[in-house]
């Protein structure tokens, strides 16, 4: 029990958690969006499917701690660029994410509903799960390596990315009907997917964009759409009041 005492492994443990549920917000946006093109009675099930079959492949990716380490050394050269395995795996991440953000704005903008896709465009339960688990893995791998960097308990990692993954299955309902009520959210989580893309494909290239740029930017514009919440929400408040104020007698009244 002498654990219990050190500061170190506490210091460790908090700090590897909040990187987790940092890193993890990107994860549900994506998540929500998935799921929704599903019928509503099914997304809450691939939600939490998705979600616990990626906790299982993070803690299998941990246990292999070796492998990670050398997923981080050249294996591909092409001229004077040289990729490693997490640099493709980035890079081909980022382009499905740029892809999938594209794809469903032009869907969204050319006016198909989404809840009624053309034949053959309707997504499979299990292939959305399946690209829930894939895309977890992509979002979770520059967290999971930097993990290994940062406790040197095994047992700390496991217990922080429990910790996340259970807040992230919490969270991942109540944020994906918040986005099912609100187009113009649902768009800005569509351009987040874009922004996102952009930052792995970059990083797969070696031009290394800080995070916190990111998360800055994607915070002034929730704060923004938040406040475009709020002025939509008193103008409907204020029609609804006017409806049913009652009218002053006219002179056409007698």
């Amino acid at each position: 029990m002498d654990w219990l005492m050190d500061p170190d492994i506490w210091a460790s443990f908090i700090t590897l958690s909040a990187l987790e549920i940092v890193l993890g917000v990107d994860n549900l946006v994506f998540i929500a969006l998935l799921a929704g093109r599903l019928p509503p009675e099914r997304q809450g099930k691939a939600r939490t499917i998705g979600l616990a079959l990626a906790l299982g492949t993070r803690l299998a990716l941990l246990g292999s701690i070796a492998f990670i380490v050398h997923l981080t050394e050249p294996v591909v050269s092409l001229g004077d660029w040289n990729f490693s395995w997490r640099d493709l795996v980035l890079l081909g991440g980022g382009g499905f994410l740029m892809f999938k953000g594209t794809r469903e704005i032009h869907l969204r903008v050319e006016g198909e509903d989404e809840h009624e896709p053309a034949a053959g465009r309707q997504p499979g339960f299990v292939a959305t799960i399946v690209q829930i688990v894939l895309f977890d893995i992509v979002f979770s791998l520059d967290s999971i390596i930097t993990a290994v960097g940062i406790a040197n308990e095994i047992w700390v990692m496991v217990a922080a990315i429990v910790v996340a993954m259970m807040l992230m299955l919490a969270a991942s309902n109540p944020l994906s009907s918040f986005i099912d009520r609100h187009a113009s959210v649902k768009m800005l989580a569509l351009s987040f997917l874009l922004l996102i893309g952009t930052m792995l494909m970059a990083d797969g290239l070696g031009f290394h964009v800080p995070r916190g740029y990111v998360y800055a930017a994607m915070g002034f514009s929730i704060m923004v759409e938040a406040l475009n919440l709020l002025s939509a929400k008193r103008r409907r408040m204020k029609r609804r009041f006017m409806q049913q104020k009652p009218r002053a007698p006219s002179i056409l009244d007698a």
